[in-house]
């Protein structure tokens, strides 16, 4: 479990075809040495083993299912990617709770300068945007970040300076496409609706009249 504040920004150093997945060597400098193999990792979004490591550089695996659903199809060598470990159950969750399985890619529409801010428009794919709400949550390339707008299948977020130079949101432009995770909260809530139920044997059934006699 990851909390969507990137730690620090690593580049990729190698990508090596695997079986229809890749290898990727990813350089960084501040916590690869203190990274242990077997250890889970965001990179861009996407809960990744550590499978070696070395001084600055650790070595994940990418498996085709992983490279169909991600932005990892388009990865090069020298293409900075965002980095963050898993959080532990005793910091802050400084960001919102995010697994690191990315439901989609969307794709910038809008890049524009607003005030101190950096405004972006990215189109989402339609069936994810029943998860998104208003002022609520999504991890954009493994970044917490707050839907200042949400129009049809658009949503907008505002990028902070300080968002904008240390992750690599900073540098991407129209057209660019990014992973999209949405609020694990919502997904569970819609498990739970068609299913019809509430968790355990002998619950109620979750129907309209069940629904009002709870407000």
């Amino acid at each position: 479990m990851f909390t969507g504040i990137v730690e620090t920004m690593g580049i990729i150093r190698s990508v090596r075809p695997d079986r229809g997945g890749f290898v990727f060597s990813i350089e960084e400098r501040t916590f690869a040495s203190e990274t242990r193999e077997g250890a889970s990792i965001a990179v861009d979004g996407v809960c990744l083993t550590v499978v070696s490591r070395g001084q600055d550089l650790f070595t994940v695996e990418v498996v085709p299912e992983t490279v169909r659903r991600t932005t990892f199809k388009h990865r090069r060598v020298g293409d900075r990617v965002n980095l963050e470990r898993a959080m532990r159950l005793s910091d802050r969750i400084e960001g919102h709770l995010v697994q690191g399985h990315v439901d989609g890619v969307g794709r910038i529409a809008g890049r524009e300068v607003r005030g101190n801010s950096l405004w972006y428009t990215i189109e989402i794919p339609e069936v994810l945007t029943p998860y998104l709400i208003e002022k609520g949550s999504i991890a954009i390339d493994g970044i917490s970040l707050t839907i200042a707008l949400l129009t049809g299948n658009l949503s907008a977020v505002a990028i902070i300076p300080h968002t904008a130079s240390v992750t690599t949101l900073g540098d991407r432009k129209v057209g660019d496409e990014v992973n999209i995770e949405t609020d694990i909260i919502g997904r569970y809530v819609e498990s739970l609706l068609r299913a019809g139920r509430l968790p355990g044997p002998g619950t109620p059934s979750i129907t309209e009249a069940w629904l009002k006699e709870k407000l």
